[in-house]
Order: C-alpha cells, then structure tokens, then sequence
C-alpha cells in the first residue's frame, strides 16, 4: 500500500497525529553501521513544533528510541522500528471537525476514500507523519556521508513574494541555522520571519519554496525510463504534505532557452568529466553526472487556517469553520529537514542499487 517508500532501502511508516505515537520501519539498511538515537535526535529536533515563535507551539520533545535493529551500537542488516512517542494531543480543539471538513484539507478525501478518518489532530493526515521519514532519513544521510562521501542541504529559498539570493553551490549548514526560518540570506530571512509572523496574527497562512542540494554525488547513480532518478526525486517530494510543484536544474526557466543556451559543456578535469554549467542539476537522462544535484519544491500555503470559511459537513449540509488548534502559519522551516530527508532517502535506495548492479565501478 502506499506507506512503504524505497526497494533496496526500504521504510515503512506508521502512526497518527494523536495517537500513542509515530514511527518507522527500515528494512535494508546495510549491517555494522554504527547507530544510535544520537545520530537520529539532532534532525528531528530540526523537525519538531515548538522550536521557535514562527511555528506551531505544540509542546513535543520528539525523543526517538531505536527498539530493533541496533546491537552493540551497530546495525545488524535487520529491519530497523523507531518510535515517538506522542505526549502533547489536544482532541477537544478538533471536536468540530469531527463533523466538518477543512477547506483545501485532507479531510474530506480520506473520509471519501474510507468511509472513516482519524479527525484528532488530522490523524495520518497530519505532517507528523514525517517524524519517521526524518529519522529513517537522518540514518540514510550517516550512510551517504559516510560510505558515499555525499552531502544533502536544503534550505529557505522563497516565502510568498520574498525571494532570497542564494548560491546554491556554496552555502553552509551553519548557514541555513543561523536565523529561524532557516534562509542563508539574512536580508531575506527578516524580512519572512516578519511576513509569517504578520500572517500568523492574523489567523492565515502562506507558502513558499525549497531548495535542495546534494554534493558529491558520483555520475551513474539513477535508472533509465520509469525509475529516473528525477522522477523518483519529483515523487519523494511530492508524498511530502503541502507540496504543490517539483523541478529541477533549471526547471521551468528552461523553456525559454534555446538548446545551445541550455546545453551543458563537458570538459576534462582531473582525469574526471565536468560540465562547465549546470542547467540539468546533474541529472541527464535519469542518471546522475557528477555535478551537484539541486532542485526546488513548492510548498502550498497550510490548509488549516484560524479564519471562518465555508465547507460542508459529514452530513452533505453547507456550513462554515472556524478552525481552532495549534497550526503553522507556514511549513517551510519545519520543512528543510523533511526535504533533505526524503532526498537522502532516494540517493541511499540509488546507491545501493547501484552498488548492487555494477559494483564500485
């Protein structure tokens, strides 16, 4: 069904917003890696509500407990259960959308699909379903940095109508973690730290975009025709709530090139072949060419707003909602984390297979 992600690196993930808790199975993950809940914990704090004024104030510590897999403080190659515990439900502001759908909100399809939905806090359909893509995420990162020499960042490139000037080839993580929305331009990042605040008073939301970036990775990782390596990055980013829009390397922007602006040279470097530019976001015909890899997601404005709207109810009666809780007033800075991991989760799944396939070639 559709909660399992990968083929060589393989996760499952399970739970609802207020249930017991939230987790995920990793079955595949290469056996005497070393892991612990410390190699897990920093990403999912990156994750968590709570971490500062422009996010929703739910009071989760997010603590991760591996529960299989580990042995000694190394992998043992069988399926990995990670757990988070859900400590800071509050059904009862929920009790009118038992009843009512949220606008723009999974609500209503999952009730239209099952006949039944988990209304408390969203159910499945919440973001903190994400807690077990960051933490099976954060061991495929260890594994790429560590086996593979790879490194993934994603950061803040757009909220609404501000626009940061970034160079993609050359931020830092200590960049990205210096301001709160996590934007590596510190003119911008003011500027929508004010904006999501302004917005957050006034019971709305708004969107913005992602960008990512992933170095290091060596030409030759990726499949031909359906298992492209953009195509499963388009649907490892498109599974994450909110998203509207995926591209990559020059993305819609191309259209108004000719081929030859567009082309990317190859050159001879260092025994190596390099492309003098970049348009393709090292990707060509589904398979990586050793440049950096980056891409850009579009995420929507947060559905669940503090604002009347009209909507209809279980009933099939027209009505209105007035939405209550503890919401995002925009998910991007939350989002970064979620962005890389679902990126590492592709490249470790490509990897392994071509290890698999071809070796170490």
């Amino acid at each position: 069904m559709g909660n399992v992600f990968g083929q060589l690196f393989r996760i499952s993930t399970w739970g609802e917003s207020h249930g017991g808790g939230v987790g995920v199975v990793i079955d595949g993950c290469p056996p005497r890696v070393a892991l612990s809940e410390a190699d897990i914990q920093p990403d999912l704090d990156r994750r968590r509500p709570g971490q500062s004024r422009i996010v929703t104030q739910r009071n989760e510590a997010d603590a991760v407990q591996i529960v299989s897999g580990v042995f000694e403080g190394k992998t043992l190659g069988t399926p990995i259960a990670m757990l988070v515990q859900n400590q800071d439900q509050r059904s009862e502001a929920y009790n009118e959308m038992a009843e009512k759908f949220r606008p723009s909100h999974a609500d209503y399809t999952y009730q239209a699909k099952f006949g039944t939905r988990a209304w408390p806090g969203g159910g499945r359909t919440s973001a903190r379903e994400t807690i077990g893509r960051v933490a099976a995420g954060a061991v495929a990162k260890k594994i790429l940095r560590e086996q593979f020499g790879v490194n993934i960042l994603a950061f803040v490139k757009q909220v609404q109508k501000v626009h940061a000037e970034i160079d993609v080839n050359n931020i830092t993580f200590e960049q990205v973690e210096s301001n709160i929305v996590r934007c590596p331009d510190s003119k911008a990042a003011e500027k929508m730290i004010a904006l999501i605040e302004e917005v957050r008073k006034a019971g709305d939301s708004v969107g913005g975009v992602i960008e990512c970036v992933a170095k290091g990775v060596p030409a030759g990782w990726g499949e031909p025709v359906f298992d492209r390596l953009e195509a499963d990055l388009a649907k490892a980013m498109l599974s994450l709530p909110a998203t509207k829009g995926f591209e990559i390397g020059s993305g819609f922007a191309g259209v108004e090139m000719t081929g030859l602006e567009h082309n990317d040279p190859f050159r001879m470097e260092a025994g190596k072949v390099r492309t003098t530019s970049n348009r393709s976001g090292g990707i060509q015909g589904g398979i990586s060419n050793g440049e950096n890899i980056f891409f850009r997601v579009a995420f929507k404005p947060t559905a669940t707003v503090l604002r009347e709207q009209d909507t209809v109810d279980i009933h099939g009666q027209n009505t209105t909602l007035k939405a209550k809780g503890r919401h995002d007033a925009c998910v991007l800075p939350r989002a970064v984390v979620i962005v890389e991991a679902m990126a590492a989760l592709v490249l470790i799944d490509h990897a392994l297979r071509q290890r698999g396939q071809c070796g170490n070639q």
